[in-house]
């Protein structure tokens, strides 16, 4: 397992992930075009959920700032450049705000305009209670 590559790409992954630490909401916001938009298997009944625009992102993004502790080791990175795009897995520990904590692990992907993330695949892989999707 690993970390981000020092690339473009890995500098604004490293960066993302230091703002949720941060619970800087507005400037991982910042992050994304005004319309973007990330779809999430992270739900109770593992069904896909959208979000779009900025309002719809900060709610999503809620949820996930509401956690104390985040650790993430990157198992796949894979990036290419026109058009720009990221793929990620992660395994992630997290500890929740009633002290919980949890194992998972995800697999993202991002394609970028201009920089900023226009959609955001954030996939489960691996649940909390150990399933797979």
């Amino acid at each position: 397992m690993g970390h981000a590559p020092d690339t473009t790409l890995g500098r604004l992954y490293k960066e993302h992930i230091r703002l949720i630490l941060a619970k800087d909401i507005d400037a991982l916001l910042d992050q994304y075009t005004p319309d973007a938009l990330l779809i999430s298997s992270f739900s109770a009944d593992r069904k896909p959920v959208y979000f779009r625009g900025r309002d719809q992102l900060r709610e999503h993004f809620q949820g996930i700032l509401g956690l104390k502790n985040l650790e993430v080791d990157i198992a796949f990175w894979a990036e290419s450049e026109n058009p720009t795009t990221l793929m990620v897995v992660e395994a992630v520990k997290v500890v929740d705000n009633k002290g919980d904590s949890a194992s998972m692990r995800f697999a993202d992907s991002w394609v970028l305009k201009d920089g900023r993330i226009a959609i955001h695949f954030a996939g489960m892989v691996q649940y909390p209670d150990g399933s797979l999707a």
